[in-house]
């Protein structure tokens, strides 16, 4: 039974931990949720990410999941110079996809 009761909380614990970090210039990338805002911006094409959604049988908190996929797509989208993402699928099985979007003018570096 001690046993079982280690599992399940290890199990809890685990199933709240985020583990993608935003990069240096992923943090320049922003998240929006309408496509409307987009709308004057050049389209860079379409990033997929896919973050665990379970830990053994338990399934992770939803919005830790939501924050970790657009975390991943802010890093690739920032790979692409993009400056803004937005989702263009609801969230299954821990996959969701992103459109990546230029709204503001490229920066000199």
């Amino acid at each position: 039974m001690k046993k079982i009761l280690i599992a399940i909380c290890s199990g809890l614990i685990l199933s709240s931990c985020t583990w993608v970090k935003v990069t240096s210039r992923g943090e320049s990338v922003r998240l929006v949720q309408s496509a409307s805002t987009v709308e004057s911006c050049k389209r860079l094409g379409q990033v997929n990410t896919k973050v665990e959604n379970k830990i053994i049988v338990f399934n992770r908190d939803a919005d830790k999941v939501s924050a970790e996929l657009a975390d991943l797509a802010r890093n690739e989208a920032a790979l692409m110079r993009g400056d803004t993402i937005v989702p263009i699928s609801e969230i299954t099985e821990g996959r969701r996809s992103f459109g990546v979007y230029q709204c503001f003018p490229a920066r000199t570096q």
